[in-house]
């Protein structure tokens, strides 16, 4: 007996190594996990190294289908290697049957939203109708689920159709409007008192006992069937009820059916005509494109599209249609109670028998799947993809716009410098300097409006002597712009020098000499706001109020900003070298800490020994007094 259990256990372990791809690429964890999954249908999760699920599936077979990951396949899709090396973990789930795993799977991805799963979501988030469960039920908007046994009817893609649904409701069918729970109890004890909405004929008043809970929620499964699409079968409904209260002399009565059949007429002709067949169908159809898709549901009740709903749908570049349209479908009917006796689809589904099996199990009658080829279904078929496309598209473009948008200030400083391009990216020059000592450059660059300080330059002007800002700002321009042309990096689509015609000239020459006739380029003075054009004798004035102005003034007063922080810093460096560092035991650290500590050399002067000693201890600060005593 032991000899057969060692054979068994060495067969298993030699049929482990055919099926499973080497178990260095494998945790022994997840390798113990495969050789011990049981063979019933369930759920599986992939978890990665930080414990977080990032894969779902369903299976028939747990332990085939888990296991057919881990196989060594040539020419595996990259999206399936990529999947498997991450997995460090597995939990299973098992279920009684296939289809109870195909609802748990679609919950699980809902909630979870596993990186590897493909997502659907809407644009946003869209209305109800719940139908409450309750004696009397409330009729209301909602945008929150609740499972307690009410009915909901939509979502409603387009508000306007559910408030019109809402407004002939209470207008036919009279149904209450205030929020209380309602019995026979609370209606003896008269908890609750008559309101307004009776008195305008909008409410059948349940409240005080004038209408039966027979009768009001006779009225509620008609609601329940105009919401549902049965507008026709309705007006049967309501014509024959009228005849018989003609025939018995309820001619008030009769009045009043007459007068909301001709409503629900009206109702009914708003919704588009898309079929003959007076038949309930939901028409499923997608558009994709790379790794995003769109898929479009039209839901045809009596022949008219009742609603169109739509979900945007990620990481499916690398599944099938099937695939695409089998996730779509399970998603759509968790979400809706209501299925139809026909579903058409664009293309065939490789797991058609099991969705046919959980939606006839949830309808309970039989429904079909159907696939047109020609005629009247498949212009249906090619309007609801066609829809698809519309908003696939609409997204890419709105994406676009998100990606490039372009603040308000810069399209409205294109307008006002009439530039011929949008100037997302500006760099701004200015010059400082006091008395000549110390000329130093700044350039600052605007991104989309926005401040790149990774991208700032600093200039230590070293050709020109003295007080002369149009040869420092020809320096720095050319220095900026030579060696723009020797990297190949970007140029601006719009400089900016800070002062006025002489700068702006100065500037000008050389990018002629650099051959960048083509970037524009302007002076902006600070007295007046006046903006200078080279081609232009007089300054030109922007509104002080204008946003492209406000622009203006931001980059050149942060270039001012910078040039100065960045010339202060080379004054104190220049004085702090020069004097401080030239007193014996002063080093650069001591000079720096008596400038951080007591403030400027013109403080540390004038200090007392005290506050000098506390500083840099008393010999250092005895050769401080020594040295300002002398000199």
């Amino acid at each position: 007996m032991w000899a057969f259990e060692m054979t068994v256990n060495v067969e298993k372990n030699i049929e482990l190594e055919k099926n499973i791809e080497s178990t260095s690429n494998v945790a022994s964890k997840v390798a113990n996990i495969l050789e011990t999954l049981p063979t019933l249908p369930g759920i599986y999760q992939f978890k990665n190294e930080s414990n977080k699920v990032i894969y779902v599936g369903k299976a028939l077979n747990l332990r085939s289908r888990v296991r057919s990951y881990f196989r060594a396949v040539p020419n595996r899709d990259a999206k399936t290697r990529i999947l498997v090396e991450k997995v460090c973990d597995i939990e299973i789930i098992v279920t009684d049957t296939e289809v109870e795993a195909l609802i748990l799977e679609a919950n699980l991805i809902k909630s979870l939203k596993p990186r590897y799963n493909i997502l659907l979501k809407d644009d946003k988030s869209y209305p109800f109708i719940r139908i409450t469960n309750e004696p009397y039920p409330q009729v209301f908007s909602t945008r929150k689920v609740i499972k307690d046994g009410s009915k909901y009817f939509g979502p409603y893609t387009e508000v306007r159709n559910m408030y019109s649904a809402l407004k002939i409701i209470r207008d036919i069918f009279m149904v209450r409007s205030c929020k209380f729970y309602l019995d026979e109890q609370v209606i003896k004890n008269q908890k609750v008192k008559i309101c307004l909405q009776y008195q305008i004929k909008k409410c059948s008043a349940p409240c005080v006992g004038y209408v039966s809970e027979e009768n009001y929620n006779k009225n509620i499964k008609n609601v329940i069937k105009l919401l549902s699409g049965r507008t026709n079968a309705l007006i049967e409904l309501m014509k024959g009820e009228m005849s018989e209260a003609s025939e018995a002399m309820r001619y008030e009565e009769a009045a009043v059916l007459k007068n909301n059949i001709e409503l629900l007429g009206l109702y009914s002709e708003k919704q588009s005509v898309v079929s003959l067949e007076s038949k309930d169908q939901d028409i499923f159809a997608f558009s994709q494109e790379d790794n995003d898709a769109c898929a479009v549901i039209f839901k045809v009740r009596d022949g008219k599209l009742l609603e169109k709903r739509h979900y945007y749908i990620s990481n499916i570049e690398l599944l099938s249609e099937s695939e695409i349209l089998e996730n779509v479908i399970r998603t759509f009917y968790i979400e809706t109670d209501f299925i139809p006796d026909e579903i058409f689809i664009q293309n065939e589904l490789e797991n058609v028998e099991l969705i046919k099996k959980w939606l006839e199990e949830k309808k309970g009658e039989k429904l079909s799947f159907i696939v047109p080829k020609s005629g009247d279904k498949e212009k249906l078929i090619n309007m609801c993809r066609a829809n698809a496309k519309y908003l696939l598209d609409d997204l890419k473009i709105q994406r676009m716009k998100k990606e490039r948008h372009i603040p308000h200030p810069v399209q409205a400083l294109q307008r006002d410098l009439r530039l011929k391009h949008i100037p997302e990216r500006i760099e701004c020059f200015d010059i400082s300097n006091i008395q000549g000592s110390d000329t130093v450059a700044s350039m600052v660059v605007f991104v989309e409006g926005k401040p790149k300080k990774s991208e700032y330059r600093k200039y230590i002007i070293q050709t020109v002597e003295g007080s002369n800002d149009f040869a420092s700002m020809q320096e720095v321009i050319m220095r900026r712009y030579r060696r723009a042309i020797e990297e190949k990096s970007k140029l601006p689509d719009l400089i900016i020098v800070d002062g006025g015609k002489g700068q702006l000239s100065s500037a000008v020459k050389i990018l002629n000499d650099l051959e960048l006739r083509s970037i524009p380029i302007i002076g902006l003075a600070k007295k007046l706001e006046e903006i200078f054009f080279p081609d232009l004798s007089d300054p030109q004035l922007l509104p002080k109020t204008s946003s492209s102005l406000k622009l203006l003034q931001n980059i050149r007063d942060e270039a001012h900003r910078v040039a100065i922080t960045f010339h202060r810093e080379r004054r104190n460096k220049r004085t702090l070298e020069t004097e401080l560092t030239k007193i014996d035991t002063i080093g650069e650290k001591k000079a720096q800490k008596l400038l951080t500590e007591i403030g400027s050399v013109e403080d540390v002067k004038n200090a007392d020994f005290e506050m000098l000693e506390k500083t840099v201890g008393t010999i250092s600060a005895k050769k401080l007094v020594e040295f300002y005593k002398t000199n």
